[in-house]
């Protein structure tokens, strides 16, 4: 059985609400903006049901969601809404890093003025980091506690996916069973049989015993 066509209405309906949100707001253009944009990124971006960010890109999050679809080739609507959450669910994921990032960038605006005496930069910059953990440390928790959250939510949708398809594909199986004779029993049927047992060696009897060599010679004659 061939795969149904990939269920577009979901993911539609989900990308349509993303376009929407994505054109109320162009993004932050400045350094100071996006810093602060990811630090909202860090309270929304991982919760709400809206996926794509104002700064995201749309082409890119098609290509994401096209990658899953063609990974995974769901049949139904169960099977579509699942790969559209894991698509989504990943997007998240990856979404993660930047944010921390963020929250750096934002910390080191915020700090620019301390430590201002320490003359090694590497050793100044370790400071800041440092202070913009402790300082920040709810952010940085939330943040990986939402990672956790989401790598969960995965697992579960994941397992959940594989166990439909299993099923899905087990019961393609059962009906269209293939079928098969041994070969034995096939030949058989067409007046051939096939037998392991050795074969005499005509030869060294025919050089053994010349009277059996005129013997077998007239038999296979006759």
């Amino acid at each position: 059985m061939s795969a149904l066509p990939f269920s577009s209405r979901p993911s539609e309906r989900r990308l349509a609400a993303n376009r929407a949100n994505a054109q109320l707001s162009t993004g932050p253009t400045t350094p100071e903006g996006k810093a602060k944009s990811s630090l909202n990124a860090v309270k929304t971006g991982l919760t709400g049901r809206t996926v794509l960010l104002p700064s995201e890109d749309v082409k890119a999050y098609e290509a994401h969601i096209e990658r899953f679809r063609r990974e995974w080739e769901p049949v139904g609507d169960q099977e579509t809404h699942l790969v559209q959450n894991l698509a989504d669910t990943q997007w998240r994921l990856d979404r993660i890093p930047n944010l921390e990032t963020g929250l750096f960038a934002l910390g080191r605006m915020r700090c620019a003025d301390l430590f201002t005496d320490e003359k090694d930069p590497q050793v100044r910059r370790a400071m800041m980091d440092a202070h913009i953990l402790m300082t920040d440390a709810k952010h940085f928790k939330n943040l990986h506690l939402q990672e956790s959250r989401l790598r969960r939510q995965y697992t579960q949708d994941l397992q959940e996916l594989r166990k439909l398809q299993g099923e899905r594909k087990q019961k393609e199986e059962e009906q269209t069973p293939v079928q098969r004779k041994p070969i034995t029993q096939a030949a058989s049927a067409n007046g051939f049989e096939f037998t392991n047992a050795k074969q005499p060696d005509t030869k060294a009897i025919t050089d053994s015993d010349p009277a059996r060599t005129q013997t077998a010679t007239a038999s296979n004659i006759g």
